[in-house]
């Protein structure tokens, strides 16, 4: 059986923020979602720099190593970040977070930096593939806080590694893809102000996936937006 992804992205500055430091893309195997950091606009710079350099991997060949081609693509975006700040002191600082997901044969990459996200709804179960490099998950890590008491934490926004021109250990692992599986890809404009279960209530029971991904980001302009946000929902499909 070959498989497809057929994915749809939706996003929006929120209700605050006068700028959107997102950005997304999604191709025929390649989804990715960025959140710049770095202030305007410094931090639409990045994250454009990085989406733009990693959908070459969407019309390359595909090798059968998509964790590794992820990863080079990275690497890439990471020097033409760097050089970009060298370019420009008022840059300084500047990097974006990236959530990605690469389809190779009947195998999904899942690759992160920083605190955007990536979920997998199968059989109806609800799980979160990626861990945030944040301070506050650091200390649920140590038993510190509880997944809830970080939520709220006034320091969750504080990330411990993203792409900015230096040094930085991507996460990665593949998952066997199966048909009917729903991928969710999202900035932490989503994650930090809509619950996980709200978050698979709304995979589960809505089937259309641009009006699922408008009514993820609804629920974020509910809350009050605070931030950008931006999703990507993607559904594993017979070709």
């Amino acid at each position: 059986m070959t498989l497809a992804v057929r994915a749809v992205a939706a996003t929006d500055q929120g209700l605050v923020r006068s700028n959107n430091e997102d950005a997304v893309f999604v191709g025929n195997r390649l989804f990715v979602v960025a959140d710049g950091m770095g202030g305007l606009p410094a931090g639409e710079l990045a994250s454009d720099i990085l989406v733009q350099t990693l959908s070459t991997v969407d019309t390359s060949p595909d090798t059968g190593e998509p964790l590794q081609d992820l990863i080079a693509a990275l690497q890439t975006a990471n020097q033409r970040i760097e050089a970009a700040v060298a370019d420009d002191d008022a840059r300084d600082g500047m990097g974006t977070t990236v959530t990605a997901l690469l389809l190779s044969g009947d195998r999904l990459a899942a690759l992160n930096v920083g605190d955007s996200r990536c979920y997998l709804l199968r059989d109806g179960e609800f799980q979160q593939l990626t861990r945030d490099d944040t301070y506050v998950q650091a200390l649920v890590d140590q038993g510190v806080l509880t997944p809830d008491d970080a939520r709220r934490h006034p320091q969750r926004a504080l990330v411990t590694q993203a792409v900015q021109g230096g040094p930085f250990r991507p996460a990665g692992r593949m998952i066997p893809a199966r048909v009917g599986d729903r991928y969710l890809l999202c900035s932490d404009g989503l994650s930090d102000y809509v619950e996980d279960a709200v978050i698979a209530q709304t995979l589960r029971e809505v089937a259309d996936r641009k009006e699922c991904a408008g009514r993820l980001v609804q629920r974020t302009l509910d809350n009050g937006a605070p931030d950008n946000v931006t999703v990507i929902v993607a559904d594993v499909v017979e070709a």
